[in-house]
């Protein structure tokens, strides 16, 4: 008995090594089932399936609740056949040279000319009169570039805003339609221009052809210019006389060299689109400078807050695409149709494709060690173009159908021993006036941890309120927002206006957004027998 007992132990820890082979026997084979199951294959017992696929579908489903169904329809019509067709038929003159042949029907800068304008007015009879086509021709004197001189015509479509309070506020998006071989001023070579820049010119057309039948509470002008490769005369001409009659163009895209998706480098990319902004505006003031030296800003320009609304639009929109923000006014000391409108104080940006191929820019068209060289149409790619215009047919778009940015807004520097109130006025007929009254306090500095912003009303009836959006100094682009009602002024609490950048941006009842605007600093009360310092404009 004592040998039995003995062994007690020893058979009951067999059979608990026996129970638990058999439950790994049972249980091993179903997870190892689960861990190798085809990929794309459902699986209930998988615990993070169905979070993450619910939230992807809330994520969807947010963003497809915040698309404008117009900005969507406008997207969804853009033709790369059109623009296909189109480019076909600028190579087809031969030249485009600013000095070129402007009476030959068939060949030259005029007969380019002509068949624009044409275009244009076909696409305009969809806007029911809304939209408005002209030829604007100037003479350009001699220049570096021009031997003598030349006529010139920019062709502009001008899409009219159906609101009265800002039909005034405009957008202009343009292409050059001129093109060049090797040398600059020769007019006689077979200068075909298939990207340089009849891709920008297509898009713009195409652009014209699908948002002519819908309305915008803002103008839109689509622009074709020549003289861009003479030293960007015709963007200059537009610029300088819109400037002159006091045009408010709140935001200009060009778009120059969008055609291939395959770079010089042996790089395919089919889904994205640089956009070059500049950050210390082109026009800043001494003063301005000052300014900005003393509280940041230097990536805040207006033009930079345009490059981040159109990343932002594009990302709701076309997610398929990507805005690649390049923080210069151009390419490395080259320049573009933006540049005359940074010039003249307004905000402009440039689109251009992600890796450009010089073999195909102006050069003699020719085969050289086996190397095709010459802007042909065979090394376009017209979805790509397709996709470049439906990144800007959505932004211009939105800002169009959106409100204006704010104006004047306003940042507390904190700076002052005044103190300045405000308040309403009372209704009652019989209020003589007011008092103010006050108290011996420990504080006397002014400063704060706390940043008010302060902003004036939008003129536009649809405004249903503000947002304030903020980010870290070293963060790209908005990173948060938030809502705030129909207010125009608003304190961030224990946000310290040294660690962050904020901006103001308006809302309509539709939910469209405008531009972010990027604080001044608020001007230091006047010292006794003193003038306030006028803001800068």
């Amino acid at each position: 008995m004592r040998v039995t007992k003995a062994l007690w132990p020893i058979r009951l820890s067999s059979f608990c090594l026996v129970l638990l082979l058999v439950t790994g026997w049972l249980v091993f084979p179903a997870r190892a089932k689960r861990k190798t199951a085809a990929p794309g294959q459902a699986n209930s017992s998988a615990p993070q399936a169905k979070p993450s696929a619910t939230r992807a579908r809330r994520a969807a489903k947010t963003r497809t609740a915040s698309r404008n169904p117009q900005i969507s329809k406008i997207v969804a019509e853009i033709d790369p056949r059109n623009i296909e067709n189109t480019i076909r038929k600028l190579v087809s003159f031969g030249t485009r040279n600013t000095l070129s042949d402007q009476n030959n029907p068939n060949r030259g800068i005029g007969a380019a000319r002509d068949w624009l304008f044409a275009e244009f007015q076909r696409g305009a009879v969809a806007s029911g009169g809304r939209m408005t086509v002209e030829k604007q021709t100037f003479e350009q004197p001699k220049a570096a570039r021009v031997p003598q001189p030349t006529m010139l015509t920019n062709i502009v479509a001008t899409l009219k805003g159906t609101q009265p309070e800002s039909a005034n506020r405009v957008y202009v998006v343009s292409g050059h339609y001129d093109s060049i071989c090797n040398v600059t001023t020769d007019a006689k070579c077979d200068a075909p221009g298939a990207n340089d820049d009849a891709s920008g010119t297509a898009a713009v057309l195409e652009m014209a052809r699908v948002m002519a039948k819908y309305k915008f509470e803002a103008t839109i002008i689509f622009m074709t210019v020549p003289g861009e490769e003479q030293g960007l005369l015709g963007a200059t001409h537009f610029a300088e006389e819109s400037k002159k009659n006091n045009v408010n163009i709140e935001a200009m895209f060009t778009n120059d060299i969008i055609g291939s998706s395959l770079g010089g480098n042996g790089v395919r990319d089919r889904h994205t689109v640089r956009v070059f902004s500049e950050g210390v505006p082109s026009n800043e003031t001494t003063q301005e400078a000052a300014s900005r030296r003393s509280v940041g800003g230097e990536n805040d320009s207006t033009s930079r807050q345009l490059a981040r609304f159109i990343k932002e639009t594009t990302d709701r929109y076309l997610p398929s695409m990507k805005v690649w923000m390049i923080y210069r006014r151009d390419r490395y000391s080259r320049g573009g149709d933006h540049q005359p409108f940074l010039e003249r104080g307004y905000a402009a940006v440039r689109f251009t494709e992600p890796n450009e191929d010089y073999h195909h820019q102006h050069q003699n068209v020719r085969i050289e060690n086996g190397i095709q060289y010459g802007d042909l149409a065979q090394f376009d790619d017209f979805k790509y173009i397709a996709d470049v215009a439906r990144v800007n047919a959505a932004a211009l778009a939105a800002l169009a159908l959106g409100p204006a940015r704010p104006a004047n807004v306003l940042i507390a520097t904190g700076l002052s021993n005044d103190s300045v109130l405000k308040w309403d006025a009372n209704k009652q007929p019989d209020v003589a006036g007011y008092e103010i009254v006050w108290r011996d306090t420990t504080a006397a500095t002014g400063l704060s941890n706390d940043s008010v912003l302060k902003w004036d009303a939008n003129k536009q009836p649809d405004v249903a309120g503000y947002e304030i959006v903020w980010r870290d100094t070293t963060a790209a682009t908005w990173t948060n927002s938030r809502s705030l009602g129909n207010v125009l002024t608003y304190t961030m609490k224990g946000m310290s206006k040294d660690n962050y950048f904020f901006g103001v941006r308006g809302v309509d009842k539709e939910g469209n957004r405008s531009q972010v605007s990027y604080p001044r600093p608020q001007p230091r009360p006047p010292r006794a027998n003193q003038p306030a310092a006028a803001p800068p404009d």
